[in-house]
């Protein structure tokens, strides 16, 4: 199979030569993101990350890292109150974040020339845009409850609304990256990490934006893919999302605690992703671990509706090198289970 076919068998939950291998990392570093509409330099570190990856793994499944843009940027200064969010103005068509997106895509895409993979654009939920918004805005103190928190406690209709109006934009961002962008689908990243929002508030109040970018997604295309992103110290309830309508799932197997079978049964079958930590054998480990940490995610989830990703990004410094012997492991796990 080439990667396009092995891929759509793998969303189809259908038999494949050799699991595909979906894992990914920033170009940039930490104190570096989210300044590209600032800092041209940090822009073109952003999509030259690509093509110096690519000289050393070429991925079975293309995603755009826009580390140097990332988070939607909105300013939310002038809130004091709950009621004030019915006044945010996220970017829209024709913005300097918009058009510096759209640089950025097809710039990225093109490092992956003769690449016949599917390709993915990362949106971001609208929850974690405005949370993102507070939390540069108003730091949070030790010990004291987020802003964001205790304006949802206040009034949480004006902060749906306010997600509403986020999700608008997010949805407009990801129609312009796939219909003019050469982006093929949406990879839609959630969370609510250690419980941030009450369960009830977050499935009455917070998940309605999300299923409506998610629905947005799924109809610009079948092959949304659903990240749940957590990592060490930063769990999600993974219950939150059973009923999210995606192509598949990937969460933090090891922050969760719940392995890649057991959460296929939570999310109806559906195909899923991950298998490996952000950190430990992916980044450290010898050839001989990396290829019997692979043989023991697939002994756990079988090689069908199973892609070998990781709980989230992994280390920005990581030797690409690695992904291949990870792809190597799956090739020589299939050979055996064939044989």
């Amino acid at each position: 199979m080439d990667k396009r076919e092995r891929f759509l068998h793998y969303l189809r939950n259908e038999a494949v030569d050799r699991a595909p291998v979906a894992i990914f990392h920033h170009f940039t570093e930490r104190n570096e993101w989210l300044k590209g509409l600032r800092d041209e330099a940090i822009f073109e570190k952003n999509i030259d990350g690509h093509r110096k990856a690519r000289e050393k793994f070429d991925p079975d499944v293309i995603k755009v890292m826009n580390d140097s843009l990332m988070i939607m940027p909105v300013d939310v200064s002038f809130v004091e109150k709950a009621a004030d969010l019915k006044n945010i103005k996220p970017p829209v068509a024709g913005s300097a974040f918009f058009r510096k997106s759209a640089e950025l895509t097809v710039r990225s895409f093109a490092c992956y020339e003769g690449n016949e993979a599917v390709r993915y654009v990362t949106a971001f939920s609208p929850a974690m845009i405005l949370k993102t918004a507070f939390n540069l805005t108003f730091p949070v103190l030790l010990g004291a409850e987020p802003v964001l928190l205790q304006l949802t406690r206040e009034d949480p209709d004006a902060v749906a609304k306010a997600l509403d109006i986020i999700a608008d934009s997010v949805i407009a961002l990801d129609e312009m990256l796939v219909k003019e962008c050469g982006a093929e689908a949406i990879y839609l990243s959630v969370n609510n990490q250690n419980g941030y929002f009450p369960a009830d508030i977050y499935r009455k109040y917070i998940a309605l934006s999300e299923k409506k970018v998610l629905a947005h997604a799924n109809s610009l295309s079948g092959m949304t893919l659903l990240h749940i992103c957590g990592y060490k110290g930063l769990a999600n309830d993974l219950k939150l999302y059973a009923d999210y309508d995606a192509a598949a799932f990937n969460w933090a197997v090891h922050a969760e605690g719940v392995s890649l079978s057991e959460g296929r049964k939570l999310f109806n079958g559906k195909p899923v992703f991950g298998g490996f930590e952000q950190t430990g054998v992916i980044y450290t480990g010898s050839r001989a671990e990396l290829e019997k940490a692979v043989f023991s995610i697939l002994d756990d989830a079988g090689q069908t509706g199973t892609m070998i990703g990781a709980d989230c990004t992994v280390p920005t410094d990581i030797d690409d090198t690695r992904l291949e012997w990870v792809r190597r492991a799956c090739e020589k796990y299939a050979k055996i289970h064939r044989s």
